[in-house]
């Protein structure tokens, strides 16, 4: 047998076609693998073949031979990534508006690495979700790196964190950059976060990853340690409505029963919830970060839900709804 440049690579081009070429339902026969190799330019015979299949099965890729007809047949059995897991990984991807277009492509092509070409077939999906709106900071996915490699090497960083201004374009919403110490990173209503103590404000904070650019992870280490040691990061987004900030308050609101479920989903399932005075009504007491997002979300649920204390937070729900009638009330006398 010929042994040139090629036929060293013999056994990276077997397992390339076992791969591609077959799966649970796509089997090829040893003359067919045999075909496949000398298109790489690459002799073998049975004998051969049989040695480098156990190679390959030593190697974790299980090589399965099953008698079809008068024949035998060959495929992979288990694989490093079920199809099943590869689909939900493209649906994932390509629903994700954190990920940009350019390396959503980049990504699922990829992944289709992992499948027979049978397969592959079957990730090109289109997944439509209604209203979505991919990032455009192309550079996120690195600045994801670097965030966790300075929560990892205990780092503080610097970055400039940006907005929209009124002509469509992200401007620094500072003049000076931030310095704050990074703890932890959480994915919360389709966005990535980081979690940071700001030792200058002496509290937590929270910043939109795609809205962050220009990082740079400095030589100091990280303050808040004792801020972080009872940390819990459930709890602090769920109770910061779409990850904007407020001032931690407990808040007793009561609902009819049939709404049991959007306080489980909101809050979780370890909150009170206990009978209320009113037939059909319940009450819970939760801690929420006291913010325009949080009387949002009241207000959308309507007349079936009601803020019962403390009268700070029930004040300020009415000055909002006086307010929000008089912009519309008055749109109205004006004959705007």
């Amino acid at each position: 047998m010929p042994k040139g440049a090629n036929q060293k690579l013999k056994l990276y081009y077997l397992s390339k076609i076992m791969l591609e070429k077959t799966d649970d339902d796509h089997m090829i026969s040893m003359p067919e693998i045999q075909d496949h190799l000398l298109a790489y330019g690459v002799e073998a015979n049975r004998k051969t073949l049989y040695e480098d299949f156990e190679i390959l099965g030593d190697m974790g890729m299980e090589i399965i031979g099953e008698k079809v007809g008068r024949g035998y047949y060959y495929h992979v059995g288990s694989k490093q990534f079920e199809l099943a897991e590869l689909k939900l990984l493209v649906d994932a991807i390509q629903a994700s508006k954190f990920i940009t277009e350019k390396k959503s492509g980049e990504l699922i092509k990829k992944l289709t690495s992992f499948a027979s070409e049978y397969e592959a077939s079957q990730l090109k999906r289109q997944v439509v979700v209604q209203g979505r709106v991919k990032t455009m900071n192309e550079s996120i996915y690195y600045f994801v790196d670097d965030l966790h490699r300075a929560i990892s090497e205990n780092k503080k960083i610097t970055f400039e964190y940006m907005k929209w201004d009124a002509k469509k374009k992200l401007v620094p919403r500072h003049d000076e950059p931030y310095l704050v110490s990074p703890w932890a990173m959480t994915w919360h209503s389709e966005n990535y976060y980081l979690i940071a103590y700001d030792e200058k404000a002496g509290r937590i904070k929270h910043f939109r990853v795609d809205k962050i650019k220009k990082i740079h992870v400095l030589d100091e280490k990280r303050a808040g340690r004792d801020k972080f040691k009872e940390f819990d990061l459930a709890k602090y987004t769920r109770m910061n409505f779409g990850m904007f900030g407020g001032r931690g308050v407990d808040v007793t609101i009561s609902f009819k029963s049939e709404l049991v479920g959007v306080f489980i989903d909101q809050f979780g399932r370890d909150i009170t919830i206990r009978p209320s005075g009113r037939d059909g009504w319940l009450t819970v007491n939760v801690c929420v970060a006291l913010s325009d997002q949080f009387l949002g979300w009241i207000f959308a649920l309507g007349k079936d839900v009601e803020i019962e204390a403390p009268d700070e937070v029930v004040e300020m729900f009415k000055r909002e709804l006086e307010e929000m009638r008089d912009l519309y009330c008055n749109r109205r006398r004006d004959g705007v």
